[in-house]
């Protein structure tokens, strides 16, 4: 089974070679329309060890080219995806079921990674990584230049099946590292899409074969990458348990590099100063944009209660009247399904559990029923009394709970020290926004909201490739991706170069130049 925006059948990449893999181990299905299959491939652990092998064999020739010469890769990978840029949405959107706008934005943020990734202004990206050298004496110099760390597994998430993995493999790629891509085992055609496009740049720049490679697979292949001894570093976007079973598998293995982007339960502070219109529009956004699957999405709002008695009919209004949809549709869509049938199951037991533990729920989340039979719902609003350390998704309101889908909880404070404090009330530290005109209010949730990314009047879910990504506490491991993932590919050696004849002679030490002739 392969989609119509494939260049070939389903199939591993390794060693340069494609080589199809027939079977039904991996499938994936378009969630708008159930009955129809995106991809049906093969799967073995064993193809994993070949793509490891084919990424070592490929790393000396890889990275002793030149930075323009890899660079010139990544420009020729920019221009295929801006040839291509419908068909690799038409992919996204029907592998995902993301409204085809949604779709389109993902594509862009592909091309844009290029040029955010080699941007050699003081303030670019390739600049953290170049080295430096200054003169110690007449005749030494101290010197620091950077190396890659060597093969890379990257595992990619389901959300943003191209865009994610692809923000792994640019700088990776850029440095001189080799990669081992193995996608979600929800979205292996899009997996296999952005592959394609790799081996084509890679090939017509004639790079040695095995610089990239691709396996597909779930659990098994999955772990079986995180825990090989032959990689030098896991890059990783999904959850946090499964980050936490990729530092478990690495706890004896102190030198390989873990970039570990976990997701979130983020929180939006209202303020009674706040421009009220657009708090609502940027919170209602930020709460339900894809399907309220984006690891930056608003999980929880924190009003101030002197406004919650105009922001809640007006926030609940507008979640309601929320467009869902065909991702296909002609009219405008605000958002799709859900990726599946579990996923949607999880948004409505996690509804429950805060209703029996005395959440209101002021906008429910139902199944919207079609002709096709899609994962769609609709989104939810669930008003709760405080958020509290615990583990009881009820008890505690889900604080540590990250919910893939559009439910989104609300809670009223007395005061900006009461907001910030329930703000911060969860083990998560992805994003968190503040909506105030009030600077002084402003500067102390800056200072001291425990996250990543944090927005003063926007949204949570909406981040710059220009900046650092990255989270806190379960959401990272302070390896902050966007233009600061170039860190994570490269690591820094230092070096004292003398050109001169003269060593300098410590105290206490004679040396007889007779005992050289």
């Amino acid at each position: 089974m392969t989609h119509p925006t494939l260049t070939r059948e389903p199939s591993k990449l390794i060693n340069g070679r494609w080589i199809p893999v027939p079977g039904e181990a991996v499938r994936s299905f378009n969630p708008a329309r159930p009955a129809q299959m995106v991809f049906s491939g093969g799967s073995d652990v064993r193809h994993l060890e070949e793509a490891v092998a084919a990424a070592r064999a490929a790393l000396p020739a890889w990275a002793s080219w030149t930075r323009e010469r890899r660079f010139a890769v990544l420009l020729r990978f920019k221009s295929l995806v801006t040839a291509r840029a419908q068909q690799i949405a038409e992919l996204i959107c029907d592998e995902t079921g993301k409204a085809m706008w949604d779709s389109k934005g993902e594509v862009s943020a592909l091309a844009n990674k290029v040029d955010i990734t080699l941007d050699s202004s003081e303030s670019g990206s390739i600049s953290r990584v170049t080295g430096i050298e200054f003169a110690m004496t007449s005749s030494k110099v101290g010197r620091s230049w950077f190396r890659p760390h060597g093969v890379m597994g990257v595992l990619g998430p389901f959300n943003f099946p191209a865009h994610l993995p692809n923000g792994h493999i640019v700088p990776a790629l850029a440095l001189g590292n080799t990669v081992v891509l193995k996608p979600s085992d929800k979205t292996p055609a899009t997996g296999q899409m952005l592959a394609e496009l790799f081996h084509e740049a890679l090939e017509a720049e004639g790079a040695p074969p095995g610089v990239v490679n691709l396996v597909q697979g779930g659990v098994e292949v999955a772990s079986a990458l995180v825990k090989h001894d032959d990689i030098d570093g896991v890059l990783f976007t999904g959850s946090w348990t499964v980050g936490r079973r990729i530092m478990e598998a690495n706890l004896d293995r102190p030198g390989r590099i873990l970039a570990l982007e976990m997701g979130g339960n983020n929180a939006a502070v209202v303020m009674p100063d706040a421009d009220l219109k657009q708090a609502l529009i940027e919170c209602v956004r930020s709460a339900f944009v894809t399907t309220g699957q984006r690891c930056t999405c608003t999980r929880r709002i924190i009003l101030h209660e002197s406004i919650a008695s105009k922001f809640i009919p007006a926030f609940c209004k507008a979640a309601s009247n929320l467009i869902v949809g065909d991702p296909r549709a002609s009219h405008p869509v605000f958002m799709g399904p859900i990726i599946n049938g579990p996923s949607r199951d999880a948004v409505f037991a996690f509804q429950q559990s805060l209703q029996r533990a005395g959440g209101e729920i002021l906008v429910p989340s139902t199944p919207m029923e079609t002709p096709e039979r899609g994962f769609y719902l609709t989104p939810g609003v669930v008003r709760v009394d405080r958020f509290t350390l615990g583990s009881d998704a009820g008890r505690d309101a889900g604080c540590d709970t990250e919910v893939f889908g559009p439910l989104v909880r609300i809670s009223i404070v007395k005061s900006l020290d009461e907001a910030i404090e329930q703000a911060n009330t969860t083990r998560y530290g992805l994003a968190a926004s503040i909506f105030s005109k009030d600077q002084s209010a402003a500067d102390r949730f800056l200072a001291e909201a425990r996250a990543g990314c944090i927005n003063v009047n926007a949204g949570t879910a909406g981040a710059s490739s220009k900046l650092p990504f990255g989270g806190l506490g379960l959401s990272g491991n302070h390896r902050p991706a966007g233009s600061f993932s170039v860190d994570y590919c490269a690591y820094p050696v230092a070096g004292l170069i003398e050109s001169g004849p003269d060593a300098a002679m410590p105290s206490g030490m004679t040396f007889d130049d007779g005992w050289i002739r």
